[in-house]
């Protein structure tokens, strides 16, 4: 989306020149030219935090997060003194870049003073001998209370910094050397030794205090101490107890386990709602220790709705909610719950994150199952199998199909004597294989025509393995992934996608991952008559980007997609 509407624009700079009354009417009309295309992006930080970013020229200038406008390094490099500004040493910058907030030992107090800033208020950190802003947060404390606190504690919570990926959604520049007259007139070069070792101090003293939960510590740094404090003791406890709990408990205690990993880790915000089915499969599976198998059956509650609905009465962890008859989604995550935020991950299944396809937020990786023909042994062919006990309903591999109709055909001698390309019919194959109108014509068969007509006979099946998870053996065939055009209205198209949840996609993250590809709206529909089921519609006919996605992104296979055959051909318009 971009803006281009005076209104709108008008409307921008008004709230602009709120947020910053020290840019000038001009400094506006440069920031924000009337005739230039601003850009409108909408992401989700890491937390499932809402951020929409303005963009012009390819490089974010300033985003918006919970109704506050914050300006992003770019902008603040052709306007350095935009923000009160906070100086510290080159060393701590790799702290921050790291996700760290600028503590107070950390800060370089200038001979003018501190700058004046409020509680919350926005505010610029710069490194020493360079005027250049290199992160960007808010005041934790006010210049007040930083005095009264001794320069100890919080300084500035850090929102965004260079060569994050805030950063990397532009030109991935380096911050421009603009040079510090307060630097330059601390002292002579006689004074670099002293001075290094102070740098050397300070530096020491704000990575121990981001890191003491005594101070004012970040919630992430104290969530990791406490873990590590739970783990040791908690190891001990879970070996000497295992031995002594049922298969039934233990499988409790795994499914718990698993459930407040996947919240931990795996769930985001922006997915909700999500599907109760799509969370078992997409989440909770993949939380599972490796050696282990996580079985919903062999637990006491049988069923993952009476599960959901436990943590839901008994901890208040989710809220779950019938948004369509007959299915379930998870609407609600209490994130702060004492229970979650005192659970600590296994080391065996640690959360790993990887960077989501075209600029999206991080998701889990993605891996597609490995789907296998097989066949089951009906009524009709049952006599061929009796000789090795495979009885009707049987599920065999096709390879194993030929080897047992070979070893008939060998043992009761039927291969043909003149030709042995060809099999000779007796009765059992003959009411096996043959219709009524082929008894009197048929009398030997072409060995790959014999097998063909076997497998013809034998009910169909498929395999589907997900990682992590016990096979699912199904009759008939799998069903594609069906990808259609509608019209709506009198010249609108729209794609339809169906059947993602067969392969284990996730419908929220496929929708989000072409949002981004396309440009294009997209929403989520109940499948009538299809049971944990929902319809990607996105704008446009998109078929050549689903596919794409689909076959170069997930690594479906083509022949499980159907419908690529209806993308636009290529060529000029008319």
């Amino acid at each position: 989306m971009f803006l281009s509407k005076f209104r709108a624009l008008r409307k921008l700079k008004a709230d602009l020149s709120a947020a910053f009354p020290s840019l000038s009417a001009d400094e506006l009309s440069e920031l924000i030219p009337n005739k230039e295309e601003l850009n409108v992006v909408k992401i989700y930080a890491h937390k499932g935090d809402a951020v929409t970013l303005y963009v012009l020229h390819k490089n974010p200038l300033f985003f918006e997060l919970e109704k506050q406008l914050y300006p992003t390094v770019y902008l603040l490099w052709r306007f350095p003194g935009l923000l009160p500004i906070f100086t510290t040493w080159s060393p701590v910058l790799q702290k921050l870049i790291g996700g760290a907030d600028l503590m107070l030992p950390g800060v370089v107090v200038p001979s003018n003073g501190l700058p004046d800033v409020n509680r919350g208020g926005c505010c610029a950190v710069t490194v020493v001998n360079n005027r250049a802003p290199v992160a960007v947060g808010t005041a934790a404390v006010s210049t007040a209370e930083m005095h009264n606190l001794g320069m100890k504690g919080r300084g500035v919570c850090v929102l965004h910094t260079y060569m994050d990926n805030l950063w990397a959604f532009g030109d991935k520049s380096a911050p421009p050397s603009l040079p510090d007259p307060e630097s330059e007139e601390q002292g002579p070069n006689g004074e670099e030794s002293e001075t290094e070792e102070k740098v050397e101090e300070n530096v020491e003293k704000s990575v121990e205090e981001q890191h003491n939960p005594d101070q004012m510590v970040t919630d992430e740094v104290c969530s990791s101490v406490e873990e590590l404090n739970l783990a040791e003791k908690g190891e001990q406890e879970d070996e000497e107890e295992e031995d002594q709990k049922t298969p039934q408990e233990i499988m409790d205690a795994l499914l718990f386990q698993c459930f407040l990993h996947a919240l931990k880790c795996k769930v985001k915000k922006s997915e909700l709602p999500l599907l109760t089915s799509t969370f078992l499969r997409n989440h909770m599976f993949s939380c599972c220790p490796s050696g282990k198998q996580l079985d919903i059956k062999k637990s006491s509650y049988k069923k993952l709705s009476k599960f959901l609905h436990t943590m839901q009465q008994q901890y208040n962890l989710v809220r779950i909610k019938e948004l369509t008859k007959g299915v379930e989604s998870i609407v609600e995550v209490d994130w702060k719950n004492p229970e979650l935020r005192s659970f600590n991950v296994p080391e065996d299944t640690a959360c790993e994150a990887v960077p989501a396809q075209d600029g999206g937020e991080a998701e889990v990786q993605y891996c597609p199952p490995e789907i296998t023909t097989l066949y089951s042994v009906s009524a009709r062919v049952e006599p061929l199998f009796l000789d090795v006990n495979k009885r009707k309903g049987t599920i065999l591999q096709p390879a194993e199909v030929r080897s047992i109709v070979t070893e008939y055909v060998k043992k009761n001698e039927l291969v043909a004597e003149n030709n042995k390309n060809y099999v000779t019919i007796n009765p059992t194959l003959c009411d096996c294989l043959l219709e009524k109108s082929e008894y009197q014509e048929i009398e030997c068969l072409k060995w790959d025509d014999l097998f063909s007509r076997t497998l013809g006979k034998m009910q169909e099946c498929y395999q589907i393995v997900f990682p992590g998870q016990t096979p699912i053996i199904k009759k008939g065939h799998i069903e594609p992934i069906d990808i259609s055009v509608a019209s709506r209205g009198s010249n609108k198209k729209v794609t339809l996608i169906k059947n993602l949840e067969v392969y284990g996609l996730d419908p929220t993250v496929v929708s989000i991952a072409l949002q981004h590809r396309v440009q294009a709206s997209s929403v989520l529909q109940p499948i009538p008559g299809a049971k944990d089921k929902v319809l990607v519609q996105i704008q446009g006919n998109q078929i050549q980007q689903v596919s794409n996605l689909l076959i170069d992104n997930y690594q479906i296979p083509r022949k499980y997609i159907q419908g690529i055959d209806k993308a636009p051909k290529g060529g000029k318009k008319k």
